[in-house]
């Protein structure tokens, strides 16, 4: 099983499985994003009458930490897709958010490094 995979990896297995099953005209961002959508509703139907949810689910079941890799699996590969189809190079944008964030919101400075 494979357990270290690129964003790049996951876009050209995504691309592949599209035209092999001819789905690329309905790939269009809108019906990507609105597909994406759908599937963060099934992923927020999982935790919707929780509890509090700790850190690595270790009250949760094998099939319910299962179900829930499926549905965030779901939003990541469509995400993915709507990144392509949009011409993003989601990889290098999500690293320019983080240098962006981290100027927006530097670390605290404590008293005792001053």
């Amino acid at each position: 099983m494979v357990t270290d995979i690129s964003l790049k990896d996951l876009s050209r297995k995504l691309e592949e499985f599209a035209k092999a099953r001819d789905w690329e005209q309905y790939h269009s961002p809108r019906n990507l994003f609105l597909a994406m959508v759908g599937e963060v509703g099934e992923l927020s139907e999982i935790f919707q009458w929780r509890e509090e949810v700790a850190k690595g689910l270790p009250n949760w079941e094998e099939s319910d930490k299962e179900h829930l890799g499926e549905e965030l699996s779901d939003v990541l590969l469509y995400l993915i897709r709507l990144a392509d189809m949009c011409g993003i190079d989601l990889g290098e944008a999500a690293m320019k958010k983080i240098v962006k964030n981290a100027i927006k919101y530097p670390p605290p400075t404590s008293p005792k490094a001053l």
